[in-house]
């Protein structure tokens, strides 16, 4: 079995709709995840918001207008009244449903039932026209089986129980349908996954139910060797590590969130990154496979704040950074690079929400400095140790690049480089010539 997700670009009209549906009946028995189409969760994020502030008559208009997107796709979808009928009835009932909380006391429980109403319009409106086609679909609610636990943690043990029953209830069907991003929560309620959303149900899926591959597929041609707005003759890169593609997505690889593949990691199941718009291009393959010896990309991440405290009291002393990273922890702000020295410590962190309150507080242990709109460069490939040259090649290429810092060691996947952000393009276009031309 495999298990294949599309995004909401891939749903987003009724000509995507219909090519989408070709290709999940390409194969057999395939598990189908679906995004909301595109720009539906917007809309519902911003009726949630007209009804945190008891804006009715806001609410009332955005429901109104998404009502009526969907109203042209549903007529353009299907090509029989009886099919059309069937579908406009239930999104019909949808928005009605929607309404109704235009009346009642507004909490976050209600909006993420508000904002989880968009991958159950996509995934009906596709089962209605695969029953009109005459194919057999077997359409399994994601509430009925995702769950996440006390932490927001999916509950992994608790899916793979309720899927593998429920698969077990329909051993026949030759496809089965699913919505991805929301799920239920240990109270009960409609909740959602958050890092990943519909990709992190598909791995979540794949893991449970032992897929022998993942397909994710979007609009883009799988993950490039660089930024093609930035540099020219960028390249699909066909073949990743799994740590490898986690590094280009934490580091701006917008296609893949790091989080989501780890499911699929630890099952030793592929990933297959596919181009809805070329479905026979190769796409990008992710597996657990190590291929020695390459630089595989380029990623940059972009405004960054680099964060220095110098101490002399930090010499030779013990406790020091556990100080300095309670203060972080304390403030709830990740950091992603990180380099010491006798008497100094530098941080680079993407969230400056609290960060004049860690500049205070920091200010307890020594003299602190900040950077500010940093951009970090990331060289992702087989940068294990041993292999003589790959970061002095990276070197070579930041020589006429003033460089804030540097982190090679932590991983044997990624050397980073933290530079000014008005130099980014330049760097990406100096490693770019060195490591790939």
């Amino acid at each position: 079995m495999k298990v294949m997700k599309f995004g909401g670009t891939s749903v987003g009209s009724a000509q995507r709709i219909q090519h989408v549906a070709d290709l999940i009946c390409r194969g057999s028995r395939n598990f189908v995840v679906l995004s909301a189409m595109s720009g539906t969760t917007n809309s519902l994020v911003e009726i949630s918001d007209y009804l945190f502030n008891r804006n009715a008559e806001g609410a009332r208009e955005t429901i109104d207008r998404l009502s009526a997107k969907y109203r042209g796709v549903i007529a353009e979808l299907y090509s029989t009244a009886e099919a059309r009928e069937k579908a406009q009835q239930y999104a019909d009932g949808v928005f009605d449903y929607i309404k109704t909380f235009t009346k009642k006391l507004f909490t976050q429980v209600e909006s993420k039932i508000i904002i989880g109403q968009g991958e159950l319009l996509s995934t009906h409106l596709m089962a209605f026209y695969l029953e009109e086609k005459g194919v057999a679909v077997q359409l399994l609610p994601a509430l009925d089986f995702m769950k996440i636990d006390m932490q927001g943690e999916p509950d992994t043990e608790y899916i793979r129980e309720k899927l593998t029953a429920l698969l077990a209830k329909y051993p026949k069907a030759p496809l089965y349908l699913t919505q991805g991003f929301i799920c239920r929560n240990t109270h009960d309620e409609i909740d959602n996954l958050q890092r990943g959303g519909s990709d992190y149900t598909a791995s979540l899926i794949g893991a449970a139910v032992g897929a022998e591959e993942i397909q994710i597929w979007t609009d883009i041609d799988g993950m490039h060797n660089n930024d093609p707005r930035i540099v020219d003759h960028t390249a699909a890169v066909r073949h990743l590590h799994f740590e490898e593609a986690a590094e280009l997505g934490y580091f701006g690889a917008k296609i893949l969130h790091p989080t989501c593949i780890q499911p699929a990691k630890f099952a030793g199941i592929p990933v297959l990154l596919l181009n809805t718009m070329e479905p026979d291009a190769p796409g990008t393959l992710i597996d657990n496979v190590p291929e020695t010896g390459t630089i595989k990309a380029i990623a940059a991440k972009d405004n960054i704040t680099a964060i220095r405290i110098k101490s002399s009291r930090m010499l030779l002393a013990h406790g020091f950074l556990r100080k300095v990273f309670e203060i972080f922890e304390s403030w709830q702000t990740s950091i992603d690079m990180i380099c010491t020295s006798e008497v100094g410590v530098s941080m680079s962190i993407d969230n400056t929400r609290h960060l004049g309150e860690i500049v205070h507080d920091l200010k307890k242990y020594g003299t602190v400095g900040v950077d500010l709109d940093m951009c970090i460069i990331c060289v992702v490939g087989d940068m294990d140790w041993e292999n003589v040259g790959f970061e002095s090649r990276a070197m070579e290429a930041m020589k006429d690049i003033p460089v804030r810092m540097i982190s090679y060691g932590g991983s044997n996947y990624n050397i980073s480089f933290l530079v000014r952000g008005e130099d980014k393009a330049r760097a990406l276009r100096s490693l770019s010539k060195c490591l790939f031309e």
